[in-house]
């Protein structure tokens, strides 16, 4: 496929996404029984439908959630003059929050149902300059490990032309929700 397509079909899949979002739950929190006996890619298939509202952040930094799979969330936003630092470039916090959201939440996909998880640290490399020009960029999570009280990711920001933005690993504390 040619960046041009890349872009198109991207493009595509963000419109109809944050369309059935907002048309659906739209921004918010999930209330905990809206989450009741299903597991985290239930739960994210869910808000990927509208079943579930989405947070907050992505409105506040423009981008959201494309594409969801067991080990696997794909966030897509755009860098916009808002996002930049008094330097003139893309903020730092831009880049981690996306990337933070993708391997976050392809952790989520793959804890079971009453298991949670908490960012216990995120390290972000940030290899190119990202800026209004940069159209959108996907950021893909990917789960490394999972495991009982620790889960591991690995995310990718990436352009519609495969260029490497910004790299991130995370560990993840893997607990159990508290019981009402």
């Amino acid at each position: 496929m040619t960046p041009e397509e890349t872009l198109s079909l991207w493009n595509r899949q963000y419109e109809a996404t944050t369309q059935r979002q907002k048309a659906g739950a739209g921004v918010g929190l999930a209330r905990p029984e809206d989450l009741a006996g299903l597991n985290g890619l239930q739960q994210m298939q869910a808000m990927l439908d509208g079943r579930l509202p989405y947070a907050h952040i992505a409105d506040t930094l423009d981008f959201s959630l494309v594409e969801i799979g067991e080990g696997r969330a794909v966030f897509q936003g755009t860098p916009q003059l808002k996002h930049y630092n008094p330097l003139g470039t893309v903020h730092g916090g831009w880049y981690a929050t996306l990337l933070d959201s993708a391997v976050g939440c392809a952790v989520h996909t793959v804890m079971p149902q009453g298991r949670a998880y908490t960012t216990a640290e995120l390290s972000v490399n940030i290899v190119r300059a990202a800026s209004q020009k940069s159209g959108p960029l996907r950021a893909i999570g990917t789960v490394v490990h999972a495991g009982r009280q620790l889960a591991t990711a690995e995310g990718r920001i990436v352009g519609a032309d495969g260029k490497l933005y910004a790299h991130a690993t995370t560990t993840c504390l893997v607990f159990e929700m508290p019981a009402k």
